[in-house]
């Protein structure tokens, strides 16, 4: 069995691959399914959010596993097995452990220590155990990466102040006010008329940052105009009116901000949209959903400024290198929290011959079980029977705990190995283990 991930991120392709490859949660259950079908995928899970499409597996082979992965990603992104290759990395064992960790902790998201990404991982966790696509190995991984990334946030000062991918795009769109007015610096919005389109997580950080910022009204879009109410009534020093998405020309006419974050698969805002409204000033329109909810051709019109995530840089690299010196605190622990998981899976290497030990044994004593009452003959209650029997498999328990217990404990690999050939030649367990 072979740890493996295979993925994408805002570091080795741009938005326009992202989105072909971003799965929503109503699909998840069908690519699951899909990914598992194939002989060498033992388990799988998957994590698919704004900058990053990841594929986290216990393969039976290596090769044949990681080509099965790209055939996958292939088929659900219509692209080449060629044409994806130069954006996909792939990570095994150790690095895989190591990079899943990394990404729980907000250690290679766009923003250092984004606090988002962690609800992202336990979701992919919930997912996969709902579609029961993961299996004991990566169940364990999956929540020790769940526990590591809550642990570098209470242990360390990387989750002090960290700023998300929503609060970046409002800092992005007070630099482009900013720049607009001549000043290359972050400017207050309380001159802007804002809306934002969408309800959901992403649509409360930007209300919560744009607040912060000085906005003095926004107006929410959402196709169920509740939903949008129901955010609203969370603010109530921030004046919010909620329309519904039908209104959307309305405000891209007379707003001169936008924010966009729907799940939509398609775009709602395009150039041939924004041509046919009056529009009473200049547009800035910033989009952070994945795949786009603005067309690119949108930016090619006068009067229009467009921008997706992979714009954020912008704004990121301002803050980045303060969070680095923050970043290095959490390392130690990562390091720890995957030397544990790898002795845990070390220690996996001896279960096959525990299991014949554990086997052979049971053998031995059931036919000793047999023979003793038979011996005592047909007076014996079924209580008695029981207490026999349960003495019987107390004594096997007790015989085994030791020897399991030091195989599977932390040990260099050589040391289990022959602790494992001492134990098959005693007991004449056929098969031989692993060979170093």
């Amino acid at each position: 069995m072979h740890i493996a991930v295979v993925g994408l991120s805002h570091r080795t392709a741009p938005v326009e691959i992202r989105e072909r490859l971003s799965i929503p949660e109503q699909t998840m259950e069908d690519s699951l399914q899909r990914l598992r079908s194939d002989e060498q995928v033992i388990e799988a899970s998957i994590l698919s959010t704004c900058n990053r499409l990841e594929i986290y597996t216990l393969l039976r082979h290596p090769e044949r596993g990681i080509s099965a992965v790209g055939d996958f990603l292939s088929q659900q992104s219509g692209l080449a097995v060629e044409e994806l290759r130069p954006h996909l990395f792939t990570y095994h064992h150790e690095e895989a452990v190591g990079h899943l960790l990394r990404v729980a902790a907000g250690l290679d998201s766009l923003v250092l220590g984004e606090g988002q990404i962690l609800s992202q991982v336990k979701k992919m966790v919930r997912l996969g155990q709902e579609h029961r696509s993961v299996g004991p190995i990566l169940n364990r991984l999956l929540n020790q990466a769940v526990s590591t990334g809550k642990r570098v946030r209470t242990e360390t000062n990387l989750g002090t102040g960290a700023v998300s991918i929503s609060s970046a795009a409002v800092e992005l769109a007070q630099l482009k006010v900013g720049q607009a007015r001549g000043r290359d610096e972050l400017v207050p919005l309380d001159q802007e008329q804002v809306a934002v389109v969408g309800a959901g997580r992403m649509a409360r950080l930007l209300l919560q940052h744009l607040q912060a910022k000085g906005c003095r009204g926004v107006v929410v879009l959402n196709r169920t105009v509740s939903r949008a109410e129901a955010l609203a009534a969370d603010f109530p020093t921030l004046p919010v009116q909620c329309r519904p998405l039908d209104d959307l020309d309305h405000c891209l006419s007379t707003c001169s901000l936008v924010f966009t974050s729907t799940g939509a698969e398609e775009p709602i805002i395009t150039a041939r949209r924004l041509e046919g409204l009056n529009r009473r000033s200049s547009l800035m329109l910033i989009d952070i959903g994945v795949p786009r909810n603005i067309s690119a051709d949108a930016a090619e019109l006068p009067g229009v400024d467009s921008f997706d995530v992979d714009d954020l840089q912008e704004v990121v690299a301002r803050n980045q290198e303060a969070r680095r010196e923050m970043a290095a605190e959490a390392e130690g622990l990562l390091a720890e929290e995957s030397r544990l998981f790898l002795e845990w899976w070390d220690g996996l290497e001896a279960v096959p011959l525990v299991n014949r030990l554990r086997l052979q044994l049971e053998d031995i004593r059931e036919q000793e079980l047999q023979k003793a009452l038979s011996r005592m003959g047909p007076d014996l209650s079924a209580r008695e029977r029981k207490v026999v029997e349960a003495l019987s498999k107390g004594i096997i328990n007790k015989i085994l705990h030791t020897p399991v217990t030091k195989l599977r404990a932390p040990q260099p690999r050589q040391q289990r190995l022959a602790s494992m050939g001492v134990l098959s030649d005693l007991f004449e367990l056929h098969d031989d283990p692993p060979e170093a």
